[in-house]
């Protein structure tokens, strides 16, 4: 007869070996993985500035060009010599430019720039035109003295201005824009100055500068929100030079403000403020008022020019 203490034994024994077994068959519990630190990485670095490409510019002479518009060459030398491929062209020609124009485009877009005298202004508006239906926006188109039946300013034009005399018989073509224009316009009447004609109106060294300027400056111009551009309008003073705003801009007046001392501020003749908001020179003004102003492609050093004591700008060798 068996123990039974010795089978109390053999049972304990057996126990013991089957838990020693089962813990060395089972797998050790993986230890906890340490957390490692990482160093936060450095911000990114901004993205380098894109630079544009420079503007294509095409120019329309008008009717007998050769003899009538040779401003338009005289313009076409200066911004080539400035550094712009620059072209100019015989205003019956203009549909096969506009063609030009949008396949160059389609190549390569390049900011473009159309310019044109009397029926060259014409063409100028086409060509617009013609881009509006291939979605082809158009940087900037100068109008000098255009045929009076040019059209309206399509809604693809960024910077729209017309230099014209509204009782020329050969141009004066009083531009205006299609409804919902959302883009920059100013139309300077110059008919008050005896000494401009329809044949010399484009050959003005005065005017060829600003526009080398404006053409120079599109590739540099930051965005701006178009909501905020007020159409200009004006009828240039006699004998006063005219400065090439492309648009105005609403700007509340402030206590003490007078309309001198805006024109002061802001560098630009009295007439302008006066006629962009229809008021005489002296009208006093308001603070909270909302009053026009042009607006300058770039900001202005205020050491380049000064207003002299009737309000009427001294021209020097300012950037438009």
């Amino acid at each position: 007869m068996i123990d039974p203490r010795r089978m109390v034994v053999l049972a304990a024994l057996a126990l013991l070996a089957l838990t020693a077994g089962a813990a060395a068959a089972s797998p050790a519990k993986p230890k906890r993985a340490a957390i490692a630190t990482v160093a936060p990485s450095p911000p990114a670095p901004p993205p380098p500035a894109v630079e544009l490409p420079a503007p294509k510019v095409y120019l329309f002479r008008g009717a007998m060009g050769p003899i009538f518009s040779t401003g338009m060459d005289r313009l076409g030398e200066k911004l080539t010599s400035a550094g712009f491929s620059a072209d100019v062209y015989e205003f019956t020609l203009c549909r096969m430019v506009g063609n030009r124009v949008i396949s160059n485009y389609k190549d390569k877009p390049a900011p473009i720039v159309l310019i044109g005298h009397s029926m060259g202004g014409l063409c100028s508006i086409v060509i617009s035109e013609m881009a509006a239906k291939e979605n082809i926006p158009i940087s900037l188109v100068v109008t000098i003295d255009p045929a009076h039946a040019t059209g309206n300013v399509p809604l693809n034009v960024e910077r729209f201005i017309n230099i014209f005399l509204s009782d020329s018989v050969l141009g004066g073509g009083d531009v205006v824009a299609e409804p919902g224009y959302r883009g920059h316009y100013a139309s300077f009447d110059l008919k008050e100055n005896s000494r401009v004609t329809h044949i010399n109106i484009e050959k003005s060294d005065d005017i060829h500068r600003q526009i080398v300027d404006m053409v120079t400056q599109l590739p540099r111009i930051s965005p701006q929100t178009q909501v905020d551009a007020v159409p200009l309008r004006y009828l240039v003073p006699a004998n006063t030079l005219v400065e090439l705003w492309d648009s105005g801009v609403r700007l509340p007046v402030r206590s003490g403000d007078t309309m001198e001392s805006i024109a002061a501020t802001h560098r630009v003749p009295l007439w302008s403020i006066a006629q962009s908001n229809s008021l005489p020179d002296n009208a006093p003004l308001t603070p909270g008022q909302s009053i026009i102003v042009p607006r300058h492609l770039v900001p202005v050093d205020p050491t380049a020019a000064m207003a002299t004591p009737d309000g009427q700008q001294k021209k020097t060798n300012v950037t438009r």
